[in-house]
């Protein structure tokens, strides 16, 4: 489609292009996208009373309150490479269809928080801690945390829900929803699925790697970078092909980024993840990491096999944190998730470079697979 005229000179008067991913600029535009969308909701949220208003209100700020929005990055780009034009005039309701990740995100990182019983997100109290406070601070009736935890379960309800209205709100063409559906409701299924596995592996006690690798395939790496990729280029009507090496690379980078937050998890510095150092040992976490831990630790020392056992998911002093982070290292299991990372990057890698994608998405996935795997955050 031909680009406007500009009235004054008689020239084609060009349609503004969504910025690169991975630049402040596009998070700026998935964060636009995101504050219209809330703000489309007020009228309904207003009807129902101050008590919903306060609720979505929470929600918002949650959602608009920081994030790298790597999850409408990987969609766009998926797009992109796919042959979808920046400046055509589908590009911003694509742009609001990928945004509505962040939705998806927003519920599990809610519903995340109440299950690992975190108290803050991103510096901030995490949502369920917010309204036991609120609660305790109105001198309400009943227990604060069981009221925060509450309402938060409904707040990352509604953030699902709103998910797939701002999808259906988005202004795809209805031939792109019909492709776009199945398989945002495989990536629902999958990460609701993965969260299970997760909590059912904790309480059943599973220290297997291979467990540990399903999750991560699952919880995190199918709606963080293969699923996005998949929706993008199922908006651009991509051939099968092209799909099937999206889904590969992210499944492998999918994996590799949540490895590495597993090591961050670990080892990570607060100022820069916003989460206290040493948290997914004190909340018991079943990472690859732990598992490669324990694994090396039954074959070559018990001893260091029982302290990790009695220690993870217990409340850890500072000092007991470093002691079972030198463990970590000692056993080797530190070494061997970094080794894993670079393998499924590489892999990742391959199946893109090897693909149809256009070479601007080539070298952006490229640039965005090697942020995810070697940040800091």
């Amino acid at each position: 489609m031909e680009a406007p005229l500009s009235a004054a000179t008689g020239t084609q008067k060009p349609r503004p292009a969504v910025p690169q991913p991975g630049t402040p600029a596009f998070v700026t535009a998935v964060e636009d996208a995101l504050t219209r969308f809330f703000a489309t909701r007020r009228p309904v949220t207003e009807r129902l009373g101050p008590v919903f208003v306060e609720a979505t209100d929470a929600l918002e700020q949650f959602v608009l309150r920081g994030g790298k929005r790597t999850r409408p990055a990987f969609a766009w780009t998926g797009w992109l490479g796919a042959g979808g034009d920046p400046q055509a005039p589908d590009a911003a309701a694509v742009l609001t269809a990928c945004s509505a990740l962040e939705l998806v995100q927003a519920c599990a990182l809610i519903h995340d928080d109440i299950i690992d019983s975190s108290r803050t997100r991103r510096r901030f109290p995490t949502v369920h801690v917010d309204f036991e406070q609120r609660h305790r601070d109105r001198g309400w009736s009943g227990d604060s945390a069981h009221f925060g935890a509450s309402v938060a379960i409904l707040v990352g309800d509604l953030a699902l829900s709103w998910a797939d209205d701002m999808v259906h709100a988005s202004g795809l063409a209805p031939a792109a929803i019909a492709r776009f559906a199945p398989v945002w409701a495989d990536m629902r299924t999958e990460v609701l699925g993965g969260q299970l596995l997760d909590i059912t592996g904790e309480a059943g006690g599973d220290e297997s790697v291979e467990a540990a690798l399903r999750i991560n395939r699952y919880k995190t790496a199918a709606y963080t970078v293969e699923r996005p990729l998949h929706l993008g280029a199922a908006i651009a009507a991509a051939d099968q092909e092209l799909i099937e090496a999206y889904r590969e690379f992210g499944t492998a980078i999918g994996i590799a980024f949540q490895l590495r937050d597993d090591l961050l998890g670990v080892f990570g510095d607060p100022a820069v993840t916003g989460k206290p150092s040493g948290d997914d040992l004190r909340e018991g976490k079943r990472t690859v990491l732990l598992a490669e831990a324990l694994r090396r630790a039954d074959d070559s020392d018990p001893a260091a096999a029982a302290l990790l056992r009695a220690s993870i998911g217990t409340d850890l002093s500072d000092e007991q944190v470093q002691r079972l982070r030198a463990l970590l290292v000692e056993l080797g299991a530190v070494d061997e998730v970094e080794h894993r990372i670079a393998e499924l990057t590489d892999t990742g890698l391959a199946a893109i470079e090897a693909s149809s994608a256009t070479m601007a998405a080539k070298e952006r996935l490229r640039a965005m697979a090697l942020a995810a795997t070697k940040r800091a955050a």
